[in-house]
C-alpha cells in the first residue's frame, strides 16, 4: 500500500495526522490498520463521546461485558476495561510508528472521567491509575484545561506521564496550559526524570469556535455577517503565535537543552459543521510544524480527495488572527463569553456521553444475569 499524496503533503509539513476516532470493529476489521498504511494517520485520539458511540448497541463488547459481569465487576469497572482494552490493544497497533518517530507520534490518548473536570485531586489519581492500567510508553492521558485541570497537568508532566490537554478554546487558557506544561517539566528535572522521554499536545477546538461565532454574528446582522467562518482559524492562529514565543524564550531552552520536548499544539474539533464550508477548511488553513491535526474519518477522506493546504503557520498569520479576533470583538462579540460558555458545553457534552454509557453497559450487564 502506498500513502494518498494529499496526506502525504500534509505529513511532509510537518502535520502528524490522527485520526479521532477508536472502536474495537475499526481495529478488527484492519479499517484502522490500513489508514495507517494509506492516509498517514500517526495515532488516534478517543473521548466519552466516542467510546459511547463505540459500545453503545455494539455486540463485539457483550461477550467482555458478560464476562466481566459474571466476575462480579460493577459497570464503573466493566467500562474501565472495555475501554482501556481498547486503547492498549490500538497503542500497540501504533508501536512500530512510535518508534521510528522516537517517541513523538504513534500516540493513542484515553481522557480521565469527565466528571472530575473540576476536581484536580481525583484528576490526578486517575491520570496516575490509567496511566498504569493501560500500561504503554505511547499513551496520552487526556485532562481538560478547565481551572482545576491545569495544577493536575502540572502534576502529571511531574510525574513523568505524557499528557493531552483537551478542551482549549481560548489563546488566554492556552496560555495556561503552556505555563502548567513548562511548570511540570521543571518538577520532573528537580525529580531527576529523563525529560526526553515526556511528551504531551494541547489540543486547541476550531469548529466549535465558528459554529457558536457565527450564530451571535447572524443575530447582529449587517456588516457583522462577513465576519463569519472565520473565527475559528484566527483563534488558532493566534494561538500558534503564542506557541512559538513559549517554546523559543530561555525558560524552555534551559530545559530543551536536557532533553525536553515542545508541546504541540493539536488542532481540535476538524470536521466542519456550516455545509457553506469547504470540509477541508480547518486542515488546509492550519498547516504548521510541527502540529497535530485529529480528523474524523469522513474529514480525513476529503482531505485525501481534495485537499489544498495554505501556507504554514508563522508570526505573521498569528498577527493576521489577531487583528481577526479584534474585529470580531468590535462587531460585538463578547469573546471571553463565548470562550467560557464553549468550556461548560464541552465538559457537559462528555458528562452526558458518559454517563449513557455507563447507562447502556449497565443495561447489558442486567440482561446477562437476568
Amino acid at each position: 500500500m502506498t500513502q494518498n499524496p494529499r496526506t502525504q503533503t500534509l505529513s511532509d509539513a510537518g502535520v502528524s495526522i490522527w485520526l479521532d476516532d477508536l472502536s474495537r470493529q475499526r481495529m478488527s476489521s484492519g479499517n484502522l490498520r490500513e489508514l495507517i498504511e494509506t492516509r498517514n494517520v500517526v495515532g488516534v485520539t478517543t473521548n466519552p463521546s466516542i467510546f459511547q458511540s463505540a459500545i453503545s448497541g455494539r455486540s463485539e463488547y457483550d461477550a467482555d461485558v458478560a464476562r466481566l459481569a459474571g466476575e462480579g465487576k460493577d459497570v464503573e469497572a466493566v467500562v474501565e476495561v472495555l475501554t482501556t482494552d481498547d486503547v492498549r490493544e490500538a497503542a500497540d497497533m501504533f508501536s512500530e510508528v512510535h518508534a521510528a518517530t522516537q517517541g513523538v507520534d504513534g500516540r493513542v490518548s484515553i481522557e480521565v472521567d469527565p466528571r472530575l473536570a473540576h476536581d484536580t485531586e481525583r484528576t490526578i489519581e486517575q491520570v496516575k491509575h490509567l496511566h498504569a492500567v493501560v500500561g504503554r510508553e505511547n499513551l496520552f492521558v487526556k485532562i481538560p484545561a478547565t481551572e482545576a485541570g491545569l495544577p493536575a497537568i502540572t502534576a502529571a508532566i511531574g510525574e513523568g506521564i505524557s499528557v493531552n490537554v483537551t478542551l482549549i478554546f481560548s489563546v488566554e487558557r492556552y496560555q495556561d496550559v503552556m505555563e502548567a506544561y513548562l511548570a511540570g517539566l521543571e518538577l520532573a528535572d528537580a525529580a531527576g526524570r529523563d525529560l526526553s522521554k515526556i511528551h504531551s499536545v494541547a489540543s486547541f477546538f476550531v469548529s466549535r469556535v465558528d459554529s457558536e461565532i457565527d450564530t451571535r454574528l447572524e443575530q447582529i446582522g449587517g456588516e457583522a455577517l462577513a465576519l463569519r467562518g472565520q473565527a475559528g482559524v484566527a483563534n488558532a492562529q493566534a494561538a500558534f503565535g503564542e506557541y512559538l514565543t513559549a517554546f523559543s524564550g530561555e525558560r524552555f531552552e534551559a530545559l530543551a537543552a536536557k532533553g525536553a520536548n515542545v508541546q504541540r499544539p493539536l488542532w481540535a474539533s476538524t470536521g466542519v459543521k456550516n455545509p457553506e464550508y469547504s470540509d477541508t477548511l480547518y486542515v488546509d488553513h492550519l498547516v504548521a510544524s510541527p502540529s497535530v491535526s485529529t480528523m474524523p474519518e469522513k474529514t480525513l477522506e476529503a482531505v485525501a480527495e481534495h485537499s489544498e493546504p495554505q501556507p504554514a503557520l508563522d508570526a505573521r498569520s498569528a498577527e493576521r488572527g489577531e487583528e481577526v479576533l479584534a474585529r470580531i470583538a468590535d462587531a460585538g462579540i463578547d469573546l471571553a463569553d463565548v470562550f467560557a460558555l464553549l468550556e461548560r458545553e464541552g465538559v457537559e457534552k462528555f458528562e452526558k456521553s458518559w454517563e449513557e454509557l455507563l447507562a447502556t453497559v449497565s443495561a447489558t450487564i442486567d440482561d446477562t444475569r437476568a
